[in-house]
């Protein structure tokens, strides 16, 4: 091999590429710096890193294990056994009666996949609408346009919140898949911080010939430590991300029910055909080769996921939450549901003066990072009322409680921020921004806000590579 060659083959990317390894080293000092509160976010471990950037990476795979269309995959195979094996392993599931995919590049490919394998173009399918906390991928359209390409390829039909009490209403849901028929109902969510009754769901389902699919993105890590109700036990599909609560890398996954699914009036056994179909879905459906590297990096986070440490780990993101969301409220905050049992909670600034863009923008400001979201009786998903917290993130960094109450006065004190700025700019949100960095008294407070959060934060640290 030319020196040149080895040179552009085996030279470092500090090296190489200095512009951009400045990049990865200003992201990594925003998060060291900074608190992440988006509730669908987390910081990885240094071995799923690892596996992320390993040889793993090089190799092309088609196919499944033992039915590859390229040759080499030995090895490759076995990694995916293992990941296969420990995704059910890490749910306590029986191989007999469940089995899984762990190749879906992401959730929202994972979903896409589930709707291809059991509703027909144009199957009917139900979900918790967006604006009350459901996800794009569960089938979201406005009235004017099809937002989703669930929305687009199948017809969807969302049910709803109570518009007071923030809960979804269940006896409505009943009452409109009666009416709707829809082939599969979705039990997930995207903004709802309370535990979902898969019972509830399952019954529902069952009296309209359903099937029931959960997508437990948010709460997968909450799942297999046990501190929040599973759904396996009512569902027949599950899908899941590996990166939020479970901590894993950026992936999908789908598991789905095998064997007897019912017996009908001739005593004759139903069976499951879930496999084949979804298995199909995935590929040659929708996707082509596989990410290997992310695929041990699956295996090693559902590992993780068995050990004491991992369920110490999920019962800390539930008090902090729940930390959280009365620390607000003894501020005078209003929490959609009135408190959390999982990992996030909606805010609701509807009565404040305060527009969810605006809270989002000025927490961003002093290094603490959520995302703007709608609240029940919101008109547009444009302009929301509220802001999403998660717990995750700040909780893999150490965080416990005390420190929780510390975050609450931030918070508080960048609301009230907010509410001074807006005093002055006016309610546009160009008009705020342009105040917040022109006005040099209101600057000044929100820099010295942001310098007291990064001091804070970078007391406590994030795993992974040091510098990137």
């Amino acid at each position: 091999m030319s020196g040149y060659m080895k040179k552009l083959l085996d030279t470092n990317v500090w090296d190489n590429d200095p512009e951009l390894y400045d990049m990865m080293k200003s992201e990594k000092k925003r998060q060291v710096g900074s608190l992440e509160m988006i509730a669908s976010e987390n910081f990885t471990t240094l071995s799923v890193l690892q596996c992320l950037s390993s040889c793993l990476h090089n190799k092309y795979s088609e196919g499944l294990p033992g039915q590859r269309y390229y040759g080499g995959n030995e090895f490759i195979d076995q990694v995916e056994i293992l990941a296969q094996k420990r995704a059910l392993e890490a749910y306590n599931l029986n191989p007999e009666e469940w089995g899984v995919n762990v190749q879906p590049y992401s959730g929202s490919p994972a979903n896409f996949a589930v709707y291809t394998a059991v509703a027909d173009p144009h199957g009917r399918i139900m979900g918790l609408d967006l604006p009350d906390g459901g996800h794009l991928t569960h089938g979201f359209a406005t009235p004017t346009k099809k937002i989703s390409a669930t929305s687009i390829f199948f017809e969807s039909m969302p049910y709803k919140v109570d518009p007071v009490t923030g809960l979804i209403d269940y006896a409505q849901l009943e009452k409109s898949a009666k009416l709707f028929k829809p082939k599969v109902i979705v039990a997930g969510v995207s903004c709802y911080s309370r535990a979902l009754d898969y019972k509830k769901f399952r019954q529902i389902a069952d009296d309209v010939g359903a099937l029931l699919f959960s997508d437990m993105a948010h709460i997968s890590g909450l799942v297999a430590a046990g501190v929040t109700p599973s759904p396996f036990e009512y569902s027949d599909i599950v899908s899941t991300t590996t990166h939020k609560s479970l901590r894993g890398p950026r992936a999908g996954v789908i598991f789905f029910r095998k064997g007897v699914r019912s017996v009908n009036a001739k005593g004759e056994k139903v069976m499951y055909d879930l496999e084949s179909r979804i298995n199909q879905a995935v590929f040659p459906g929708l996707q082509g080769g596989p990410h290997n590297n992310t695929i041990a990096a699956i295996a090693t986070t559902m590992k993780q996921a068995k050990t004491p440490e991992f369920k110490a780990y999920a019962t800390q993101v539930v008090a902090n939450a729940r930390r959280l969301a009365s620390g607000l409220q003894s501020k005078g905050y209003k929490i959609t549901t009135g408190g959390t049992d999982v990992h996030m909670l909606l805010v609701d600034l509807s009565n404040t003066g305060v527009s969810g863009a605006k809270a989002e923008y000025i927490l961003e400001e002093i290094n603490i990072a959520c995302n703007k979201n709608t609240v029940p009786g919101d008109k547009s998903a444009l302009n929301p009322s509220g802001f999403r917290l998660g717990t995750p993130a700040i909780t893999t960094r150490g965080l416990i409680e005390k420190d929780i109450d510390t975050v609450v006065d931030f918070i508080d004190r960048g609301l009230k921020l907010a509410k001074e700025i807006s005093a002055v700019s006016g309610p546009k949100l160009v008009d705020y921004k342009r105040v917040l960095h022109e006005d040099k008294t209101l600057s000044a407070k929100v820099h010295a806000l942001k310098a007291e959060v990064t001091k804070f934060s970078e007391t406590f640290p994030l795993p992974g590579l040091e510098e990137y």
